[in-house]
């Protein structure tokens, strides 16, 4: 019987997304095969310290897991194999004493800033650790909207027109309305750069709303990208592998609010998944491959989910976003494309996985 693998779950993280973060972490652990791996969970707490988790992953999911802990936990490079640094300090004298635990691969669960935008991969490439999903510059590039959108023009794929609004230029909310106006017509959404989850996107209708969707932004990021408003139906695919990707079904979304936001995403019971979309053949064959296309456009590994519009009026086809850590909680889109595409929840785990150690071999 095959050696067991150490296989770190990291969770939580300092983005705004800690919560959605967690939920996803406790569903992976929950699926992983215990028969295979060895699980370790080390948990990233919102003012960025790092801790060893060994309870029940229910306390990772309702955001109790860290009550007490003082466990931390740093991650050693070390080129001759890949290892993790884990202290106890005593609560009473101060003293640490400090231990080496090896593991094989690391699962970043960690969706939003510090966790997808390429700062904890680079972490694991010094370290020398094979680690889940896309490397650094995918994660970062794909993370900052305004930047993939650039590739994505480059890559021949069509998409919303957009403008950078950017308050480290000018903070002159006037002037950068007067930009938005003279671009395009209401109405318009507006959204923070460097965000997920859809936090801190509005739809603006009018120059009021729009002055209001700025300053909101602005709460979350100095770059905020505005975009013009495609009516039509939201549809993602789920992309899987590394050089060799493949395209999951299609499904479709119907949001419960005006457009699918963080509320419509996580609370709102009434939004609707429908997988696979009701598309006809030719609209689904082109949605995957320009999510195959998006994926490899930003030099992509691992997973993604590509979010895509169809225009009502046309059937055209228009890219929205790639999420390069999409979300694993019970409700989430990725999972569930891949399981009506006849790939289940564990066996996903395990692929994700073996895709990390092939491309840890060939780099």
């Amino acid at each position: 019987m095959a050696q067991k693998k150490t296989v770190c779950v990291l969770f939580g993280g300092q983005s705004t997304e800690h919560e959605v973060s967690c939920i996803s972490a406790a569903s992976v652990i929950t699926h992983l095969d215990s028969t295979k791996y060895d699980i370790m969970t080390i948990g990233i707490t919102k003012d960025g310290r790092w801790l060893h988790y060994q309870g029940p992953q229910e306390k990772i999911a309702n955001g109790e897991w860290q009550s007490g802990l003082v466990n931390r936990v740093a991650i050693t490079p070390d080129a001759s194999e890949q290892g993790i640094m884990r202290w106890r300090e005593d609560s009473q004298t101060g003293e640490i004493a400090a231990t080496k635990a090896k593991i094989d691969v690391v699962f970043p669960v960690l969706h939003g800033k510090y966790g997808e935008d390429g700062t904890v991969q680079g972490l694991l490439e010094l370290a020398n650790i094979p680690y889940v999903g896309t490397g650094v510059l995918c994660s970062a590039v794909s993370m900052d909207k305004a930047f993939a959108k650039i590739i994505f023009k480059q890559a021949g794929i069509a998409q919303a027109d957009w403008l950078v609004v950017d308050l480290h230029v000018s903070d002159s909310i006037d002037d950068h309305i007067q930009a938005v106006e003279k671009q395009f017509t209401y109405p318009c959404f507006v959204k923070p750069a460097n965000t997920g989850s859809s936090i801190g996107i509005s739809k603006a209708h009018n120059r009021v709303e729009l002055s209001e969707a700025i300053n909101y932004a602005a709460k979350f990021d100095h770059k905020i990208l505005v975009e013009e408003f495609i009516n039509g139906r939201e549809v993602e695919c789920a992309v899987l592998g590394n050089a060799q990707a493949q395209a999951s079904v299609v499904g479709e979304i119907e949001p419960a609010n005006e457009f699918y936001d963080y509320d419509a995403k996580y609370h709102d019971a009434a939004s609707k998944l429908t997988i696979p979309a009701q598309l006809d053949e030719r609209t689904t064959k082109e949605i995957q491959a320009l999510a195959l296309r998006a994926f490899h456009a930003v030099d992509g590994s691992g997973l993604s989910r590509v979010d895509f519009f169809v225009q009502h009026q046309t059937g055209k086809v228009y890219i929205n976003e790639i999420n390069t850590l999409p979300g694993f909680t019970s409700i989430s889109m990725y999972p569930k494309l891949w399981e009506a595409s006849g790939i289940g929840y564990s066996e996903l785990l395990d692929r994700l996985i073996a895709l990390a150690f092939e491309k840890k071999s060939k780099n």
